[in-house]
């Protein structure tokens, strides 16, 4: 037995970036022939593809994770890592993505439409890329960035031209089984139909896609029934058609208090897609009205007594019979021509083009602002700081120096001395909270020492060059008996 989903959330996790390689050439005769470190590979990207072939959330609803392949690290010899590969989740045509808050990230409408979910992590430079005229041989690479993270709901709204609206065992999927080749379920009990059905109808030329909607009753706009659960399927139709059922044998029941009562609920139902996409509510929406099953005496009398008041509305009125087929032909071109007409007069929005706006000249790219939970301490904002702290190995004195450069150069000194930050005050950025000290010397005209040191920093505890090497030749000395 298939099952329909149309609503799940999932949780989507892009690739890490590889690490950059600190490394240094070395060959016979040339034990230091410069940094040769490659540069990490970049985490691959969570996409979502319109696959026509896709009908259904369904694979999301038992597999919800969805993580890309990592970046690789970089190698000596400028041997840069492989890119991670990106994972492509393929999702049926009219899905909609929203944020966890339930905004509107994505409409995916068109087979091939794609939509980054997640964005993968940089790879970090090697030390081959950072060297500069100050730091010929550097003694540390960058490490690569985390990948993206977040909750996706996915909803999924079919993309129809006539939905179907009326009340359980009027004859919608019968309805849709004559007039397409579709074979929906359909028995003679209420909410036989627990998913909407999907036909394609053929008309003189014309093309169109009708769809039912199960289970609206009265209260359904508020989550009564399964009407909350499938009125989103009505958002992207371009004709609403009310099938009443003329036969019902419920006696508090007649066609003109049905369509009151789902009047009502798509009154009351707002569509999410309308504000971006000029839908109009469903209440503008053009209507038509189907008289179901006259082939029974008691509905082709009931029709007639209905129909003229019916009239007044101003919407066309059809008598049909899904079971013998009858007034299906004029039924049917006079779809087609409302779902034509309804084309003409709301186009297809063209793809809209990637807009490249360029920063100000003036924008520093990161502010400062007061910590509320520390007194007297700073919190750094900004994609540029923030990527900076990801990248540095703390362990490294000279990964930081080259942090506090890029910091110096960005201004973040600056725009804490004029905020009125004092030495020792606890900045935080990221992740990662420091004593601030600004009379700390920065920039690139700063003698650099060994690799991996930095001679600013006076917390360094590691051996430099000429340290190991008195070190070695004590031990020699001591191996040998020559220490004084």
């Amino acid at each position: 037995m298939s099952r329909f989903v149309d609503r799940v959330t999932i949780h989507v996790s892009a690739g890490n970036g590889g690490h950059g390689c600190s490394s240094v050439h070395r060959e016979k005769f040339k034990p230091l022939g410069g940094p040769d470190g490659g540069n990490g590979g970049n985490g691959g990207n969570v996409l979502l593809v319109v696959d026509p072939q896709v009908h259904t959330l369904l694979d999301f609803h038992f597999r919800p994770h969805a993580k890309a392949g990592n970046g690789s690290p970089g190698q000596g010899d400028n041997r840069d890592g492989a890119t991670g590969e990106d994972l492509v989740l393929k999702v049926p045509d009219g899905t909609v993505v929203l944020d966890a808050d339930g905004s509107i990230l994505a409409d995916l409408v068109g087979a091939g439409t794609t939509f980054e979910a997640a964005q993968g992590g940089r790879g970090g430079l090697g030390n081959a890329s950072l060297a500069s005229r100050a730091r010929k041989a550097p003694g540390f690479a960058l490490l690569g960035e985390e990948g993206k993270e977040r909750d996706l709901v996915l909803e999924l709204k079919s993309v129809a031209d006539v939905g179907l609206v009326g009340f359980p065992s009027a004859g919608k999927s019968s309805l849709v089984s004559v007039l397409s080749a579709a074979k929906p379920k359909i028995a003679d009990y209420p909410f036989t139909t627990l998913a909407p059905n999907l036909g394609v109808v053929q008309s003189a030329g014309d093309v169109f896609t009708i769809a039912d909607v199960p289970g609206l009753i009265p209260g359904a706009s508020t989550g009564r029934g399964l009407g909350l659960d499938f009125l989103r399927h009505l958002e992207r139709c371009a004709v609403l058609a009310h099938v009443v059922d003329c036969a019902t044998l419920e006696s508090d029941r007649d066609p003109i208090s049905d369509i009151d009562a789902l009047e009502a609920e798509l009154a009351a139902y707002q569509p999410a897609l309308d504000a971006d996409h000029g839908l109009g509510d469903l209440a503008e929406r053009p209507r038509i009205i189907i008289l179901n099953k006259i082939d029974v005496p008691e509905g082709a009398e009931l029709a007639d007594i209905v129909e003229p008041e019916l009239a007044k509305r101003g919407w066309p009125i059809f008598r049909i019979s899904a079971v013998s087929r009858e007034g299906l032909r004029e039924l049917t071109f006079a779809l087609a021509k409302m779902v034509r007409e309804y084309r003409e007069a709301h186009p297809k929005q063209q793809a809209r083009r990637a807009v490249i706006r360029p920063k100000a000249v003036d924008e520093t790219g990161f502010t400062v602002i007061p910590d509320p939970d520390e007194p007297g301490g700073f919190i750094v904002r900004g994609t540029r700081p923030e990527r900076w702290i990801a990248q540095t190995a703390f362990d490294n004195d000279e990964a930081v120096g080259y942090l506090a450069d890029r910091l110096n150069r960005l201004g973040v000194e600056d725009e804490l001395v004029k905020q009125g930050a004092q030495p020792g005050a606890p900045v935080t950025i990221g992740a990662v909270t420091f004593d601030w000290e600004p009379m700390t010397p920065m920039g690139d005209d700063v003698p650099i020492t060994g690799r991996g040191t930095d001679i600013r920093l006076d917390r360094n505890d590691r051996a430099g060059a000429a340290e190991r090497k008195e070190q070695r030749r004590l031990r020699r000395a001591e191996r040998h008996g020559d220490v004084e």
